[in-house]
This record gives structure tokens, sequence and C-alpha cells, in this order.
């Protein structure tokens, strides 16, 4: 494993433990080069699905994408890293669980939407601005009246 800080490539496993209910290893490493200590999840590899694009491309699914949308729209919230990935890999079993070769990106979209409404609001609501591609602020506040029952 590359360490974060220095790039050498030896280092030592300093403590092993199950994290995200068994779906991964967590381990603590120290780099053997400069000392520093950093983490690393390990998951089975699984075959996922083909995710299909509105404009037809198909590209493999990728869970580190949706990690990224999630902390945009989480940014300056009070989500933890822990309940992101916890989201992130909540998403990525969903898909892998529906069994299907290709899924589009609408339904893993909404998928992310469904359990974000659930953690953050707000956080929602920047998510479904990008996701959706709001416009105006009409699009924003229809949204905000959803998600408030005003409508």
């Amino acid at each position: 494993m590359r360490c974060p800080s220095c790039g050498h490539l030896e280092d030592r496993v300093v403590d092993s433990r199950e994290a995200q209910d068994g779906h991964a290893t967590r381990r603590r490493r120290e780099c053997s080069g400069c000392g520093r200590r950093f983490t690393t999840y390990e998951r089975v590899e699984e075959s996922l699905p083909v995710v299909v694009k509105k404009d037809g491309r198909r590209e493999a699914f990728d869970r580190r994408k949706i990690v990224e949308g999630l902390r945009r729209a989480c940014q300056k919230r009070p989500v933890s890293e822990e309940r992101i990935e916890g989201l992130a890999s909540e998403v990525e079993r969903r898909v892998h669980e529906l069994g299907e070769r290709e899924v589009s990106a609408s339904a893993v979209g909404e998928l992310v939407m469904e359990r974000l409404k659930a953690l953050d609001p707000v956080a929602y609501v920047r998510f479904a601005s990008v996701y959706r591609a709001f416009r105006d602020v009409g699009d924003f506040t229809a949204e905000v009246e959803g998600l408030t029952g005003k409508r």
C-alpha cells in the first residue's frame, strides 16, 4: 500500500477490525518510510452493474462518485464521514441486490436522494439541485415545499 504522505510502498498493519457491519475490514497501517499512520478499508470485490447515463454512455459503477457527491452535498453540515460512507455502502449494496447487469444513472441518483433526505434535508436539497439540474429559484422552492409538506 502506498503511503499517502511520502509515497513509500512498505508499511506494517498496526490494527485490523471489522467495519461497516462486516462488509469491510478497516486496517491501521504505519509507513516504514516516514512512520506516519493511515487507515485503509478492504472490501470484497463484487461484480456491480454497468451504469447507463442519460446520454446512453455506459460506465462501470463507481462508489467513489457517490461518496464525492455526498461529500459536496454535506459540506459544512453536521454529517460525519462515517455516515457518508455508510450511505454510500447502503446504495452500493442496494444496486448489487437489484441483480441487473445494467442500471440507469437516474435509479442510482434516486437511491442516493431517498436516503439523503432522511439523513440531512439541507444536504438533500443541495444534492437534488445538482442531480435534477434546478434552473431557477422556483425549482428550489418547489423541492423545499415538497420536503416540508407545504405542497
